[in-house]
Order: C-alpha cells, then sequence, then structure tokens
C-alpha cells in the first residue's frame, strides 16, 4: 500500500463519547485489530449538526422510505437539520479518499439497515436507515460500508475487509498515470479473487480487458473500477472457493506428485465439508506456489487479500 487505508467510522465506535446520553460504543475489534492497517475518519452526525453531548435521545418515525428524524420525548423534527449537515459532510468525505466506511449499528442517524420506525401510533418496525447512513450510500453506492454488528459474522466481516484492500490497491493504480498494461497487470492479479466472488464477472472482467485496446482510457478504467466494486460486493461461499482452488490445483497438475495431489484433494474436501476453515487450504496452495515457483499464483491476492494477521480466513 503507498498510503494508509482511510476508513469512516462512526466517533462512538473509537470509544469517545458522544452518544447521547454521554457514553460511548467502543469496539475493540475495530480499534485494536482493525486499527493497526487503518486510519480511521470519524463522524458522529449527531455531535456534528450541533446538537450536542449529552442530547435527548431520537428516533425515526413515519414512512420508513423517508422518516423524520424526531426527538423521543419533546417530539421537535431535527429532519431538515440533519439532511443539511449530511449533504455538506458528504461532500466534504469524498474529498478523503475513503476506502470505506463503518456505522452505528440501528442508530437513527447512521444505523445502514433495521432501524426502528416508528408509526403514528407508536408501533416500532425494523425497516429503517439512518438519516445520514442512507445519504452516504446513496451518494457512494459501490463504497464498502458495514455496521460494527453485522462485522461480528465472520464471513460479513472478511468480505467486508477484502472489498476495502482491494478498493486501497485499486486507488493506488489510479494515483498513477493510467495506462492499458497497468489495468491488465491489476486485473491479472486480482483474476481469482474475482472468480471467487462471481463466475459470472470473471467472464465479464476478462473480456473487458481483452479489449482493453479498442476502448477509450478513462472508459475502460471507469467500467472496470464499476465491475470490480459490484464483483466483490458479492458474497463468496464454500462452493466458489472450492471452484477457485481447484482451478488452481489444475495449473498444478504437472508439478504436484501422486501423493500432493492426494492431500491436495483431501484438504479441498475438507473444506467443502466444513472440517476445517478456508485458511486451511490457502495455506497449502501458497506452500505449493513456492515450492514450485509458480509465480502466477504467487501473485495472485486470492491468497492473500489482507494481512494474514487479521485471521479473517482462519473462521471461514
Amino acid at each position: 500500500m503507498s498510503t494508509r487505508i482511510r476508513l469512516g467510522i462512526s466517533t462512538c465506535l473509537l470509544g469517545k463519547p458522544v452518544r447521547y446520553n454521554g457514553g460511548h460504543s467502543l469496539d475493540r475489534f475495530l480499534t485494536d485489530t482493525i486499527g493497526k492497517y487503518v486510519e480511521y475518519v470519524p463522524v458522529c452526525p449527531e455531535a456534528e449538526c450541533g446538537l450536542g453531548v449529552p442530547r435527548e435521545p431520537m428516533r425515526l418515525e413515519g414512512n420508513p422510505e423517508s422518516p423524520l428524524l424526531m426527538t423521543s420525548h419533546t417530539g421537535r423534527d431535527y429532519t431538515e437539520l440533519m439532511l443539511k449537515w449530511a449533504l455538506k459532510r458528504i461532500a466534504e468525505l469524498k474529498h478523503m479518499d475513503l476506502c470505506g466506511f463503518i456505522f452505528k449499528s440501528r442508530s437513527p442517524s447512521s444505523g445502514m439497515e433495521q432501524v426502528k420506525v416508528y408509526n403514528a401510533k407508536g408501533v416500532p418496525v425494523r425497516k429503517g436507515v439512518g438519516i445520514f447512513a442512507r445519504a452516504f450510500m446513496e451518494n457512494s453506492p459501490l463504497l464498502p460500508v458495514e455496521d460494527e454488528a453485522r462485522l461480528h459474522d465472520p464471513g460479513l466481516r472478511n468480505n467486508f475487509i477484502e472489498r476495502v484492500f482491494a478498493l486501497k490497491r485499486w486507488r493506488d493504480i489510479l494515483a498513477k498515470k493510467k495506462s492499458r498494461r497497468g489495468l491488465v497487470d491489476f486485473h491479472t492479479k486480482h483474476r481469482l479473487l474475482i472468480l471467487s466472488h462471481s463466475q459470472k464477472h470473471y467472464q465479464v472482467t476478462g473480456r473487458l480487458v481483452a479489449k482493453a485496446r479498442d476502448i477509450p482510457i478513462r472508459d475502460l478504467y471507469e467500467k472496470y473500477q464499476h465491475l470490480l466494486m459490484e464483483t466483490l460486493r458479492l458474497k463468496t461461499t464454500v462452493k466458489k472457493n472450492v471452484n477457485v482452488l481447484q482451478h488452481m490445483m489444475g495449473h498444478l497438475k504437472k508439478e504436484l506428485s501422486s501423493d500432493e495431489k492426494q492431500e491436495l484433494l483431501e484438504i479441498i474436501d475438507e473444506y467443502h465439508q466444513g472440517y476445517v476453515p478456508l485458511i486451511v487450504p490457502i495455506t497449502l496452495m501458497n506452500h505449493y506456489a513456492r515450492k514450485y515457483d509458480q509465480p502466477y499464483f504467487k501473485d495472485q491476492f486470492y491468497l492473500h487479500p489482507h494481512p494474514v494477521e487479521l485471521q479473517l480466513r482462519n473462521h471461514v
């Protein structure tokens, strides 16, 4: 990475006392683990738009598709204030080269899903999106976003961090002079990562890169970026990973001994059956890539999409 990855984050998740009651929602995984690899850009919609700390608690009311932001006891409407601030803040964030955003779950300002919205009778339904979170996601639809509660799920956590690191690598090549050779090199190193998310997008991106000489460079980069982030947003599965592992094994069939082939097949099957996590066949595949000096595999970000110290593939 040319520079540190920059992520937006709800301020309270960093342990800052900005919640309505003067408390916080410190998340140690975000600060102590992910925090070693990223630079956080904290955002607290309520505090930053002038509502202060502490403050009267608020909730969403009305239509879940376009709810109002109301104080819970006095019924004051802060929707317009929040929206005006949000659009200004989002414009500022666009210049900060964010590679993703981590929201506070179920917050009336920052919750990305399942936020309570109260009807006229005071009955809530969990169908809302926070005022700021909705505006942010509408303005940056392909940017990786999650909330801290969803990041407790190992699969969602791995997918989010994988997307963040991939986007940072893409931003690094955008920082250089655009060239077709640079794009081809990037795609070559990400082919198997793309395949692990979508066979269809693997084929589509491959065809796009194959026609690179026939497409204006700006259009080529814009189309590829859209396809890349659209692809990585799709969740990988055990079945998809098995397909990639078998694909890689096919490339090694001339080098592997009979015993090595059998060992690799057994490990892939054990992963398929759910007996071992993904890190086990990945580690073995990395071993063979080094042993038989396979530069194509050694450069594949599928084998190392993010720092191994994060241990994200130990649980999927």
